[in-house]
């Protein structure tokens, strides 16, 4: 039998603890609503949590891969407008010269025409040396063999778009930055040179236009990629707001009756009052 008693009311300390587990409860709850996630800190579940936090540094890292290879797309794209720009003058070049080994030209008119050919010859020089996004230019050689290195994953890997040198004289444009056709056989000379420069720098521009196509496909790759981590992520730390809120209003009604179960609780002692009068 229940003992009846003033100083210790056992239904209270019953209703009370009901109460309390509600409450927490309902504060779990509240809290999921307001940050959306089920699990927001390491004491909500350590394990997902570190899991999670793990994860987000992949995305985070991602992101600096995602610029690097932005940069480096922008580089090759910029390279491969000035090389076209290139293309086209030595095609003038070769009109140049080509009209210039005809041996029936009067002086005046050699002359004339080796004027405009060494100034298209120098404005390729100008060209290569513009070619520049972010101080990489990957024209002029002065990368080397390296070209651009753009990240390719959250571990450091590169992926390379190899730089090509088209100034005037080097591997692909041999011209020599000093060529005039100012007599039939410098013209004849020139023509075989500029026909050979086309050629090759057709080919640089093949490399780079692959090169660039390679840097787009992997960042399209990485984009995926961190959207499905980022996926990931939610599955393990968002909370499903639908049955959140389903459960508050269970709790909020479960609330409520706490409070009425302590209330009748409490007030059974004041039933002792009537054994004594």
């Amino acid at each position: 039998m229940a003992l009846n008693s003033v100083n210790t009311n056992v239904g209270a300390m019953i209703a009370l603890q009901n109460l309390q587990v509600t409450n927490s409860e309902l504060g779990v709850v509240q809290g999921r609503i307001n940050t959306g996630k089920k699990i927001s800190t390491a004491k909500d579940n350590g394990a997902i949590w570190a899991i999670a936090q793990g994860q987000r540094s992949e995305i985070g890292a991602l992101n600096a891969v995602k610029d690097s290879l932005q940069r480096g797309q922008s580089a090759t794209d910029v390279a491969i407008a000035a090389g076209e720009s290139v293309s086209d003058l030595l095609i003038q070049l070769k009109e140049k010269a080509l009209s210039a080994s005809d041996t029936s030209l009067t002086t005046s008119a050699r002359k004339a025409l080796n004027e405009d050919f060494k100034s298209i010859r120098d404005q390729i020089t100008t060209v290569v040396n513009n070619a520049k996004f972010n101080g990489v230019n990957l024209l002029d050689n002065s990368t080397g063999t390296n070209g651009f290195k753009a990240l390719s994953n959250a571990t450091g890997s590169t992926i390379k778009v190899a730089g090509e040198n088209l100034s005037l004289g080097g591997a692909n444009v041999t011209l020599a930055a000093t060529a005039t056709i100012g007599t039939a056989t410098l013209a004849n000379t020139a023509l075989g040179v500029i026909n050979t420069s086309i050629d090759n720098v057709s080919s640089a521009l093949a490399r780079l236009g692959t090169g660039s196509n390679s840097l787009s496909t992997h960042l399209k790759f990485v984009s995926k990629l961190q959207d499905t981590i980022e996926t990931g992520v939610g599955n393990l730390v968002d909370a499903d707001l639908a049955k959140e809120s389903a459960r508050l209003q269970a709790l909020q009604t479960k609330q409520q009756l706490g409070v009425q179960a302590l209330s009748i609780a409490n007030s059974s002692t004041s039933m002792l009052l009537g054994l004594f009068r």
